[in-house]
């Protein structure tokens, strides 16, 4: 098993910055992939970004290519989400996610975090 705790979701104006954690805990030592999805109220959950274990390879949904940033830091446990240029349409709940493969699909993730709140203001 393993637990992921996010944080630093907030309330922020467009063009502002966030930097999202998720901690895992548990049997961290499998080389999991670990994504950053998001779930806006009314909508499907989407995917944002992934990372691999050694961070060699990343990917990320077209929509934040460019202002978004997934890194990951193994001996803290830790995978970041550092969002720039933040819009309104960044607004949603924000989860992490650990897997086995590099996947776009929410269905490859086992393992998930309660999600974090991001509130972007026009």
């Amino acid at each position: 098993q393993v637990q992921l705790i996010e944080s630093g979701g907030g309330l922020v104006q467009a063009g502002d910055s966030l930097r999202l954690s998720c901690v895992a805990s548990g049997r961290t030592n499998f080389a999991y992939f670990m994504s950053w999805f998001r779930q806006a109220p009314g909508k499907e959950r989407e995917f944002v970004a992934v990372i691999s274990w050694r961070g060699t390879i990343t990917d990320y949904a077209d929509s934040v290519k460019g202002r978004f940033t997934i890194s990951r830091d193994n001996a803290k446990n830790t995978v970041y989400l550092q969002m720039n240029s933040l819009k309104p349409e960044d607004t949603a709940v924000y989860y992490c996610a650990a897997g086995r493969q590099a996947a776009r699909s929410n269905l490859n993730y086992t393992y998930w975090g309660q999600g974090t709140q991001v509130t972007v203001s026009s």
